[in-house]
């Protein structure tokens, strides 16, 4: 199967990518975080996961191999398929480390596709991957996450229909003095 590609970056659509190896296009599905940092017309290393069935033959890919070996764990969980899983790669680590932590579903009720009764057995098989591999996450910690990772600002974003990745993404690049989850949701929605 593929494993690594590197490549000429040129972006398809929202979340997709067609890496140029040595003249030959592969079409790869990559979390939105990714797809936002990857440059056109610039060299990029991804880390792939091959998904094959009877119709299709997709490739996921990430820019780190942690990214790949969750991708990979998180299909493998019941009712996670790989579009769910590269929705779930694009929510920063830490706050996965948190859901599993705290065993706290409501984080991952932002995500899209995510529902109370799938959010609460993603987390417990978030905690039972946490316990295989404790260092899937990364160096995540969780310190004072709720600050960073306004809840109820997701929760507002996401009901104006941004995506859960996107409004992470604009309230990390907020300003810190910005206190209150009204300040941070206009904020934010100036920066969308």
């Amino acid at each position: 199967m593929i494993a690594h590609l590197r490549g000429t970056v040129h972006k398809l659509g929202i979340g997709e990518v067609m890496l140029d190896v040595q003249g030959v296009g592969y079409r790869v599905a990559v979390p939105l975080d990714a797809w936002e940092q990857l440059e056109e017309a610039q060299h990029a290393s991804l880390w792939t996961s091959t998904y094959i069935r009877e119709d299709r033959f997709d490739l996921f890919g990430f820019p780190d191999r942690q990214g790949q070996l969750l991708f990979e764990e998180l299909i493998k969980m019941q009712g996670v398929g790989p579009k769910l899983g590269l929705e779930l790669c694009a929510v920063p680590r830490n706050l996965l480390l948190q859901a599993a932590q705290e065993q706290d579903g409501g984080i991952l009720k932002n995500v899209k596709g995510v529902g109370k009764r799938t959010a609460e057995k993603l987390v417990v098989e978030l905690r039972a991957l946490l316990e295989r591999h404790p260092g899937i996450f990364g160096a995540a910690t969780t310190g004072d996450l709720r600050s960073e990772y306004d809840q109820d600002a997701i929760a507002a974003l996401t009901s104006l229909g941004y995506d859960s990745s996107s409004a992470v993404d604009a309230l990390k690049r907020l300003p810190a003095d910005l206190k209150s989850t009204e300040e941070r949701v206009a904020a934010a929605l100036r920066a969308l």
